[in-house]
């Protein structure tokens, strides 16, 4: 089990690539971003799987790599 809150994956470079439908700086979707705050810990770390899996595919390629023990937002 996994101790604390969940970070959030935010860097302060929010801008929706049209493309794609992700945030450039957290690859999320405006779906996720709104409703982070409300969401439990579980759904947050499947969520954090899924922007690492996203930048595998290369989704996140032109930006610098983000960590979950990085984010401070």
């Amino acid at each position: 089990m996994r101790a604390g809150p969940v970070p959030s994956p935010c860097v302060s470079i929010c801008r929706i690539d049209p493309s794609s439908g992700l945030c450039v700086g957290c690859l999320r979707t405006l779906d996720e971003i709104a409703a982070w705050g409300s969401l439990a810990d579980d759904t947050k770390r499947d969520i954090w799987t899924e922007i690492e899996r996203r930048r595998s595919a290369g989704a996140g390629a032109a930006r610098p790599s983000v960590s979950r023990r990085d984010a401070a937002a």
